[in-house]
């Protein structure tokens, strides 16, 4: 016996054929219209993230507000310098326990931490390659860290502990870093004539 298949029939197989097709598009644009959604948003936040690291790089750093020598012995020389830094404007709080230095000068260059030997409240540096703090001004005793504009701290560089005292006319560049990433620059000069001075503007 044969079966014939008619006309209507052919067409009904034709459009579940169709539709199973069609069903089987939708769940594959489904799928990756979730894909696609999920690598937006992780692109987006990575975006976000970058963002705010590349921010905090730029604002994130310090500002000098003055920087003064020490002068002493016979023939004159500088063995201390003492930095005063304040926040940069824009910039959010800054720990100087995690910032580092580089002291660029006329001995050669060195890395230099935050020290950690604490003499009536203030760190000093100790005979090691390190730089210490002094309290100029913060109102909620939050030293060494800065969190307001009105801070002020002095970063101390004992100079013998890591290289020899300068002398008249000796040019020194430091880079302190913060642990942000965020970098300052500051260079200076011991003027030519010591004599009969006991601290001297850098």
């Amino acid at each position: 016996m044969f079966e014939f298949i008619t006309d209507e029939e052919e067409r009904g197989q034709v459009g579940i054929g169709t539709l199973i097709v069609f069903i089987a598009m939708v769940l594959v644009a489904a799928i990756a219209a979730g894909v696609l959604i999920n690598t937006a948003g992780f692109l987006q936040s990575k975006s976000q993230e970058t963002g705010q690291q590349s921010s905090k790089q730029v604002s994130n750093r310090l500002q000098e507000v003055a920087t003064v020598g020490n002068v002493t012995g016979s023939p004159e020389k500088v063995d201390f310098v003492n930095v005063t830094v304040t926040q940069a404007p824009g910039a959010g709080e800054i720990d100087l326990q995690n910032a580092t230095v580089t002291w660029i000068g006329p001995k050669g260059t060195y890395q230099l931490t935050h020290g950690a030997n604490f003499t009536a409240g203030e760190v000093v540096p100790a005979d090691t390659k390190e730089f210490g703090h002094k309290v100029t001004k913060d109102t909620d005793n939050s030293a060494p860290v800065l969190n307001d504009a009105d801070d002020r701290l002095q970063m101390v560089f004992d100079v013998s502990t890591f290289t020899s005292d300068l002398g008249e006319g000796n040019e020194v560049t430091i880079k302190i870093n913060t642990m942000a990433g965020a970098t300052t620059s500051i260079r200076f000069s011991v003027p030519e004539a010591l004599g009969n001075k006991e601290a001297v503007e850098l």
